[in-house]
């Protein structure tokens, strides 16, 4: 009889990283890490500001080398205990070690202020020379936004202060909400009488379950729990805004977009072009939300019901296997490189996956650029939506693998860029799902169901992120924001860009609690990139149907120059395209029209 073939593993091997947590191992790595920051910043602040003689540019070169180098190993230390955090919350040694680590961002901080004193004053002459020797090799595009930044810049005792009471302020509030969060559960009364504890991280799972009674408890249990948490949320969020109006404004930062956008890479032209095409194209994605709710069988939707599959054939829950296969299937078939890595990962235990209390809620990729290695963290629970989500963090892998023999300067990308590979495997997966033989008509209508679902979610979802996060930071200039306010904000927001397509009292006012990305101290306003990257994407993918495999490698060199370039200059040096164009925003959006009308056309005898 033959053997039977043991299950996937769905949990991780995190031990390239450290033998073991607070061994010998990761102990040296920390303490040469903490004195090497010291040395590092002793000699940098020690140095006059850059000058174009060869000693100045070679004394400054080796305090960028060095900076990077220690960048690399604070990336190295942070991505192993973001590991370990989201694996388990409830860790109050590795909690410890996060703010241990907090100590050592706010050294580095301190040092690559040094690096844009050093070039804030330096003039033209002098940067030239410093761009122009071998160890500023691939570094051009990195040193260049450096120097737009020196110009944006406190003196340095103050940055010195300002990352220093980071650590026990600015940077708490995030932590303090991923503890929070972490821990919490809501009591889920099923439609059968039974009840049951649910952590949070498995709540937004029921809200996309078939049954319109789970999802409406799972929605309604879990905020309250987010009610009786809300002056928390409230505190933190407000405390994150303030403190960065009170850096813009030290800072001279004329608008709270100013840095979102210098971190995006990307032009207030751009978004603004973007934003002006979906705008002026809300209604596909409310076309495909209509399509919903007439499926379901109401006059529109609730917020609830937005994630939720319609009545279409039954979705079978899918063991872990399953799911792996489904994407191995759908890029082997389109990808072979892409399929490879894939295969690579899952037989090397890169993925967390298993569901169990405890886990944070979402899902990441991160990595390391001292082992050139990737980790995918997610909450498996046996829907096609984790399949996708698998997908989703598969490609971020993907993107950061192809960058691994470049410098780790040159392999730190923005977000604006990071949301494109991703959302392009996603597109990839459904795809090939829908290629698979033997397809039942209905089966074909419910994943077209969940390829259109995404349109909305990037085109009107994402943009009532931007919006409330907008009008919260400009209301937060004058003062805190109450936990009332807060919920108006949210749901005037989501009316706004939802329009009639959700019901009347149909919206989430405590989405702004809820939502992991409005909490993150090292980035604010981050919305607009998953908009950005869904919409390049889907140019991407077009032109990749149209040109089938010779499309790839002029893909690859895209990936490769997205941290060496603006999103303008990576995108028009190697496609040709121009992001500045609402034109281009329009046509983006205009490409999902298809498949709208396929599942529209698939449906069309329940909607008669």
């Amino acid at each position: 009889m033959p053997t039977a073939t043991p299950p996937l593993p769905q949990t991780w091997d995190l031990t390239s990283y450290f033998p073991s947590f607070d061994g010998n191992e990761y102990r040296a790595f920390r303490s040469a890490l903490a004195a090497d920051l010291q040395l590092a910043l002793a000699r940098a602040s020690a140095l006059p500001a850059l000058a174009a003689d060869s000693s100045s540019v070679r004394d400054w070169t080796e305090v960028f080398v060095a900076w990077e180098g220690l960048v690399a190993r604070i990336w190295h230390l942070g991505s192993y205990l973001g590991c370990l955090g989201a694996a388990d919350s409830t860790n109050e040694a590795v909690r410890a070690e996060e703010a241990r680590a907090a100590l050592f961002s706010a050294e580095e901080a301190k040092l690559k202020t040094q690096l844009l004193r050093a070039l804030r004053s330096a003039d033209d002459a002098a940067f030239a020379a410093l761009l122009a020797v071998p160890e500023s090799a691939d570094a051009g595009h990195a040193l260049k936004r450096f120097r737009a930044e020196a110009a944006f810049q406190m003196p340095v005792d103050q940055e010195a202060l300002a990352a220093d009471l980071g650590v026990d302020g600015f940077k708490a509030w995030g932590r303090l909400y991923d503890t929070l969060t972490g821990k919490m559960t809501f009591d889920m009364t099923f439609p059968d009488g039974s009840r049951k504890t649910i952590p949070m991280a498995q709540r937004r799972a029921l809200m996309a379950d078939a049954s319109r009674e789970i999802r409406r408890a799972a929605f309604a249990e879990g905020n309250k729990v987010w009610a009786a948490a809300g002056d928390a949320c409230a505190a933190a969020l407000n405390a994150l805004a303030g403190t960065r109006h009170t850096l813009y404004a030290r800072r001279g930062r004329g608008h709270f977009l100013d840095e979102p956008l210098h971190d995006g890479a990307v032009t207030r032209e751009t978004i603004e072009a973007m934003f002006a095409a979906v705008a002026e194209n809300y209604a596909l994605p409310r076309r495909i939300l209509r399509i919903g709710a007439r499926l379901q069988g109401t006059p529109a939707l609730a917020w609830y019901d937005l994630e939720a599959p319609h009545p279409l054939e039954p979705e079978p829950l899918l063991s872990w296997d399953e799911g792996v296969a489904m994407v191995q299937e759908a890029f082997d078939a389109a990808y072979p490189r892409l399929g490879r890595y894939f295969r690579d990962i899952v037989a090397r235990r890169w993925i967390e996956a298993e569901k169990r209390a405890n886990k944070r809620s979402g899902g990441f990729c991160t990595g390391s650029p001292l082992t050139r290695e990737e980790r995918i963290y997610m909450t498996f629970t046996g829907t096609v939506h984790d399949v996708v989500t698998l997908a989703h963090e598969a490609g971020h892998a993907w993107h950061s693998h192809l960058l691994g023999d470049l410098r780790p300067i040159a392999r730190s990308y923005p977000a604006t860029l990071a949301e494109t590979a991703s959302t392009f495997a996603e597109k990839i997966l459904v795809d090939g799902l829908l290629a698979r033989p033997g397809l039942t008509a209905l089966r074909r209508a419910s994943l077209l169901d969940m390829a259109t679902n995404h349109t909305p979610a990037y085109l009107l979802n994402i943009p009532v992120r931007f919006v409330f996060e907008s009008r919260f930071y400009e209301e937060r200039k004058t003062g805190v924001v109450g936990v009332t306010r807060f919920c108006e904000l949210m749901a005037r927001a989501q009316r706004e860009v939802y329009g009639e397509t959700l019901e009347a009292g149909g919206e989430d006012p405590w989405f702004w609690a809820s939502k992991l990305h409005f909490f993150m101290p090292d980035l604010s306003f981050y919305n607009f990139p998953y908009t950005f990257g869904f919409l390049l994407s889907q140019v991407l993918f077009t032109q990749f149907q149209r040109e089938g495999a010779a499309f790839l490698p002029g893909y690859e060199n895209f990936l490769r120059a997205t941290g060496r370039a603006s999103c303008e200059e990576a995108v028009a040096a190697t496609l040709g395209w121009n992001l500045r164009d609402k034109g281009f925003w329009a046509q983006a959006i205009a490409a999902g029209g298809a498949q709208v009308d396929a599942f529209e056309r698939a449906i069309q005898a329940r909607l008669a």
